[in-house]
């Protein structure tokens, strides 16, 4: 397994683009992030490279997230917005190394039929999937938990997976976010093998209060070895709220020195 630390929600002590430095100097090779909504990119571009990070994966602009808002694809009033961030988004992935970008749907809208969103927002991310296929970029799909953001079109792995099967492109491929998950419909494990083939970025926090691994009810230990058995390859994200002081605390379950590569599950302090 290999980690990496959201630094949308990780390092929230100093401002964003200081958190790159934070997570370089806490021994991480890597990092994700949301949309930097308000920051200017080219220091954001700049902070990257400076702390010799690679990039794993970071998200479309998905709206204004602290008011609500979880992507706007499938709004027939709105959705241009995504397609005016898809040109931005594919540069700043091309200059930091980026090779996959998240994008989030958005709400299932009163007076608007839902096959119709779904269909638009399928529409949206062929689109933008095959501007980011001429790069080698890939375009995650991701199930979110309806407690915390509202009527979310994806709310659960199934319908994710099968959008993701409706887009009909090579390139769009399925993010598992296990606290959203939690929330949503448990099974974890039996969900990660039934789903395996199919993703390629997974996301952890623990549940209920989206804490970092070990301050909830999920087992990750377990989890992390049946990802082990399932060989999955890609980056495991740490999307998860400090319960600590200092991120830096709450990464004890993390030793420092697996931090920046391959780890064992009986090396995690879990």
């Amino acid at each position: 397994m290999k980690f990496c630390a959201n630094v949308s929600l990780l390092f929230a002590e100093v401002e964003f683009v200081e958190r790159f430095g934070r997570a370089a100097e806490a021994g991480f090779a890597a990092v994700e992030f949301w949309w930097p909504s308000g920051e200017e990119l080219g220091r954001v571009e700049k902070a990257i490279k400076e702390a010799g990070l690679e990039v794993a994966l970071f998200n479309f602009d998905a709206g204004d997230m602290s008011s609500g808002d979880r992507g706007f694809l499938s709004d027939p009033e709105r959705h241009q917005q995504f397609r005016d961030n898809v040109p931005t988004a594919l540069e700043l992935a091309r200059s930091v190394g980026c090779s996959r970008l998240n994008a989030l749907v958005g709400h299932d809208l009163d007076g608007i039929d839902s096959a119709e969103q779904l269909e638009l927002a399928r529409t949206n991310v062929a689109w933008a999937a095959d501007q980011a296929a001429e790069n080698g970029i890939e375009v995650m799909i991701e199930a979110v938990n309806t407690y915390e953001n509202g009527p979310y079109l994806l709310p659960k792995t199934e319908a994710a997976a099968r959008f993701v099967r409706g887009v009909g492109r090579d390139n769009v491929r399925l993010q598992y976010d296990a606290y959203h998950m939690q929330r949503m419909e448990g099974n974890i494990v039996a969900t990660l093998r039934e789903h395996a083939g199919g993703i390629a970025h997974i996301q952890v926090a623990d549940s209920p209060d989206r804490g970092e691994p070990g301050t909830g009810e999920l087992n990750y230990r377990y989890i992390f070895a049946a990802l082990d058995e399932l060989r999955y390859g890609g980056w495991i994200g740490l999307e998860y709220k400090s319960t600590r002081e200092t991120t830096e605390e709450s990464l004890a379950w993390l030793p420092r020195e697996k931090r920046s590569g391959e780890v064992n599950v009986e090396e995690l302090h879990l």
